[in-house]
């Protein structure tokens, strides 16, 4: 029987440039971390600023070494091994998936501290390190920076497939798309595994094609060959179910993930989606809760305190709330970009103005799609509604199967007295899911309600 790794790579364009390369053989430790660590730096399309969890290292594969665990023995063969800048580049890359997964910024500083000693000890073609820096500067959100150490990689190894996901990943979010698409299916051509699937996946996702998008996720299911690989597929399977209106599948996908992998926060907010699609609002503010326990995200706090908000628990809501505030004013105080989550709650539940003002700061950073809904939604908040419908068309130019993205455009219609526009882009938001955002699904179905003149 033909193994999952074995099928073909998937088409991601019609045609790709094939170069000649030299083959380099390295061992894996890191590499298969990097291949996860920025995959979906900004979630999948329900388009969250920080996704789930990626792989593990080969080193925490296994269900009974958690991460920190797999940090120490990386510690500890650095203290064997002072003098060799693979290990130092292996441990650089673990604490950025630490960091990653748990937002410790910390962590992030050791991960660098790390990964720049690795580079010292070997300045040039120092291929783990190389792709560690991209992977970190991902993590952060400075794509540019991403961008240079993703290329500084390939040219140290163009036959090693992970820097051309770490390259995949700048170009999305630095809005160069068919370029990204390109470095997929290099990736893909070298070796079609469960990184190189997932990220044709995210690919299919972007341009709308989610029958195709769910394939090649099961594809990379399929190939899975460590714990948290499967976890990570499981996560983005259950997104995507949940983005087609499918609760139950994406809880069973959710549960199937935490079975291998209890603590993750990204399946816990899965579930907690899905809990919530089905009117299971206790269960969900459970995994929320769990979820931001283990890494207290803007995407996890915003969603619980919408959450209860809907359910109209005010103190509780606001708790949240009153979390995201001081992660703002941290964020302001360090100078780092805002993330998509960040602007929409402040759109909604602070300044417009000051969320306007953040969006437009984000988009130089990242001209990514959903930076620029966010910046449309901040610019309807503040009654900018004809630049905010510009805003709109760049976010859904991929024909990207968003039901928010399509709320916010109907909305955005409606104000500008529309009803024609407004009603279909309401109504395909409710059609693609019917459970989309605890505040904004029920909102477009009471404007749509006042649109047609029903009670």
């Amino acid at each position: 029987m033909q193994r999952p790794e074995d099928e073909p790579a998937p088409a991601i364009r019609s045609s790709s440039s094939r170069r000649s390369r030299s083959r380099r053989h390295l061992r894996s430790t890191a590499i298969t971390l990097a291949l996860g660590v920025v995959m979906f730096t900004v979630g999948a399309i329900g388009l969250s600023p920080s996704g789930p969890s990626g792989p593990d290292t080969e080193a925490t594969a296994s269900p009974a070494s958690g991460p920190a665990r797999g940090i120490a023995a990386l510690r500890e063969r650095v203290v064997r091994l002072p003098k060799d800048p693979v290990s130092w580049a292996d441990l650089g890359l673990a604490l950025v998936e630490q960091a990653r997964t748990t937002a410790d910024q910390a962590t992030y500083a050791q991960a660098e501290k790390a990964l720049r000693h690795s580079l010292r000890l070997q300045p040039a073609e120092n291929l783990h390190a190389e792709i560690g820096m991209g992977a970190l500067a991902a993590a952060r959100h400075q794509f540019r920076e991403a961008l240079t150490w993703a290329e500084r990689a390939i040219a140290t190894s163009p036959a090693t497939p992970a820097p051309y996901g770490v390259l995949a990943d700048a170009r999305t979010q630095l809005g160069r798309y068919e370029e990204a698409e390109e470095a997929v299916q290099e990736m893909a051509d070298l070796r079609p595994d469960s990184a190189s699937l997932a990220r044709a996946s995210y690919t299919f996702e972007l341009r709308g094609d989610t029958g195709r998008a769910t394939a090649l996720m099961e594809r990379a299911l399929r190939a899975a060959g460590t714990p948290g690989e499967r976890a990570f597929a499981l996560t983005h399977l259950s997104s995507l179910a949940l983005e087609n209106g499918d609760a139950a599948t994406g809880l069973r996908r959710a549960e199937a993930g935490l079975a291998i992998a209890p603590q993750d926060a990204g399946l816990l907010e899965a579930r907690a989606k899905a809990h919530a699609a089905l009117g299971q609002s206790g269960r969900a503010v459970a995994d929320y809760t769990a979820a931001i326990a283990r890494a207290p995200l803007p995407q996890y706090l915003l969603a619980l305190g919408e959450l209860q908000q809907s359910l109209g628990h005010r103190d509780q809501s606001e708790a949240q709330y009153a979390v995201l505030r001081a992660q703002e004013t941290l964020r302001r105080a360090a100078g780092a970009p805002a993330d998509t989550d960040a602007i929409l709650f402040e759109a909604d539940h602070g300044s417009p103005g000051r969320a306007v003002t953040m969006a437009e700061a984000a988009l130089r950073e990242r001209p990514f799609i959903a930076v620029h809904d966010a910046y449309a939604w901040a610019l309807h908040r503040a009654g900018r509604d004809r630049e905010a419908l510009g805003q709109t068309g760049e976010a859904l130019a991929l024909g990207t199967r968003s039901a928010l993205f399509l709320y916010h455009r109907g909305a955005i219609h409606q104000a500008l007295g529309d009803p024609t526009a407004a009603r279909r882009d309401l109504r395909q938001a409710l059609a693609v899911d019917p459970s989309f955002h605890p505040l904004h699904a029920p909102a477009a179905r009471d404007a749509l309600r006042r649109i047609d003149g029903t009670p």
